[in-house]
C-alpha cells in the first residue's frame, strides 16, 4: 500500500507534533506500507542543517519529499495575522502541482491538516484525516470530513463532537497517542540518572518535561510554583526541562517573585533519550495542564505516555482527556489550576511509598499497549 502523509510543518521542529508525525511515518513503514512524507520548505534557522531522521531517532525507511514553497511567515511586510493563511495558500499551490505530476490513483492520503482536504479531494477519495482539534469554523469542513474514507481522533470527546456534527460514528477511530518504549522504558535508578545529568542527590525532585507554553497558552507551571510555595521543605525542588528561552526567563522571574527561585531549575529542550533520563531522575512527574477546551477534551499528550513508561509516580490535572488513559490505579489526580490540590497530591505520594510504587508499576504496565507500532496497525486495520 502506498501512503502519502502530508504535513504542513517545519521539519525538524521543536514542537511535539514533529515527534508524533515522524514516529507515525516510521510505524506505518514498519507495518509494510510504502510511506512518503510530503512537507513544505519552511524557514527554520535553528534546524537548517539537521537531518530529521537523526533528530527524531527514526529509521530511514520512508521518503521525505520537501516541496519548494514560498514562506511569508518571516517577512515583516505581511500583517501578523496573515502569516499562517499566506503560508497555507502557497503550500496548497505547491502540493497541487506536485500531486498533479505523480500517479495518485492507488494512493491513500493521510493528513492532520483539515485545510488541505479540499485540494486532496481533487485527486482522490481515499483520504484519512487525523483530528487533533477543531478549527474555529468546523462547519466549513464538515462536507470534507463526511467524504473522508476514515477519520482518526485522539480522544472520545472529539469523536462525540464530530458525531454530533453529522459524521458517521462507524467511520471514526479513537487512537490516542503513544510512546517509543525503546527510548523510555528501561531500568535506571534515580541516583544513577542524576549522576548522568549532574542533578543534586539528596533532594526530592518534582519533574516536568516538555514545552512550558504552547501558542502562548500556559501548560500550568504557575500552578506548580504555587504548590512548591506550599511545600516548605527545602529538600523539595522543581526541575522543568524543555522550555524556550523566553519561557524560561518568564518563569524564572515568576519564581523569583514567589521567593522559590532557589528551589527551581528551568532547563532548555533536550533530545528524546535525554528526556527519558530526566524522567528517571525525578521522584514525581507532574502534568499541571490548565482546564480549557483543548487540554480537557482534545489533547493526548506525548508526555503522559512517556511518563507512564518511566516507572515514576504521576500527579496530573484531573481532565477528561487524561481520564481516558489514566485512572486512580495509575496516577494521583489533582484539580486543574488548584495549587493546593497539587500540593496535596504531591504530599500524598511522598508520604506513601507503597502508593507511589503501585501507581508507577500500573502505569508502566498499561503503557505497553500504547506504542507507535500498535497505533499504526490499528489505524491501517480500521482504514482498509
Amino acid at each position: 500500500m502506498k501512503i502519502i502523509y502530508i504535513a504542513n510543518i517545519r521539519l525538524p521542529t521543536e514542537k511535539a507534533h514533529g515527534i508524533q508525525i515522524m514516529k507515525m511515518c516510521e510505524a506505518f513503514a514498519l507495518a509494510g506500507t510504502d510511506l512518503e512524507l510530503v512537507i513544505p520548505t519552511r524557514t527554520n534557522s535553528d534546524f537548517s542543517e539537521v537531518d530529521p531522521f537523526v533528530y527524531y531517532g527514526v529509521k530511514r525507511i520512508f521518503k521525505i519529499t520537501p516541496l519548494k514553497t514560498f514562506d511569508p511567515t518571516f517577512l515583516q511586510a505581511f500583517p501578523a495575522g496573515s502569516y499562517g493563511k499566506g503560508q497555507i495558500f502557497f503550500f496548497t499551490i505547491a502540493l497541487f502541482r506536485y500531486l498533479k505530476s505523480i500517479q495518485t490513483e492507488d494512493v491513500l492520503f493521510y493528513t492532520r491538516d483539515e485545510h488541505l482536504l479540499p485540494v486532496l479531494f481533487k485527486f482522490s477519495k481515499r483520504i484519512i484525516w487525523e483530528g487533533h482539534a477543531l478549527s474555529e469554523r468546523p462547519k466549513k469542513f464538515i462536507k470534507y470530513f463526511k467524504a473522508c474514507q476514515k477519520i482518526v481522533v485522539l480522544t472520545k470527546s472529539l469523536k462525540k463532537i464530530l458525531v454530533n456534527l453529522g459524521i458517521q460514528e462507524k467511520n471514526i477511530l479513537v487512537a490516542p497517542d503513544a510512546v517509543d518504549l525503546g527510548t523510555f522504558d528501561f531500568d535506571l535508578t534515580i541516583p544513577e540518572a542524576r549522576i548522568r545529568l549532574n542533578l543534586p542527590q539528596g533532594k526530592i525532585i518534582l519533574g516536568y518535561t516538555g514545552t512550558f507554553r504552547t501558542k502562548n497558552i500556559s501548560k500550568g507551571l504557575e500552578t506548580v510554583l504555587e504548590a512548591l510555595q506550599m511545600t516548605a521543605d527545602p529538600k523539595i525542588i522543581f526541575v522543568a526541562v524543555g522550555g524556550a528561552a523566553a519561557d524560561i526567563k518568564h518563569y524564572q522571574n515568576l519564581a523569583r517573585n514567589m521567593n522559590v527561585e532557589k528551589r527551581v531549575m528551568l532547563l532548555p529542550k533536550v533530545d528524546q533519550p535525554k528526556v527519558a533520563i530526566c524522567q528517571k531522575a525525578f521522584d514525581v512527574l507532574l502534568m499541571p495542564f490548565p482546564k480549557n477546551e483543548h487540554y480537557a477534551y482534545f489533547m493526548s499528550p506525548l508526555k503522559m505516555f512517556e511518563y507512564m513508561a518511566s516507572g515514576r509516580p504521576i500527579v496530573t490535572a484531573d481532565l477528561p482527556s487524561i481520564r481516558e488513559i489514566l485512572g486512580e490505579e495509575s496516577a494521583v489526580f489533582a484539580e486543574a489550576e488548584n495549587s493546593k490540590s497539587f500540593a496535596d497530591g504531591i504530599k500524598k505520594i511522598l508520604s506513601d511509598s507503597d502508593l507511589a510504587d503501585k501507581i508507577s508499576l500500573n502505569a508502566r504496565q498499561k503503557v505497553q499497549e500504547f506504542t507507535w507500532q500498535k497505533r499504526a496497525r490499528n489505524i491501517l486495520n480500521f482504514s482498509v
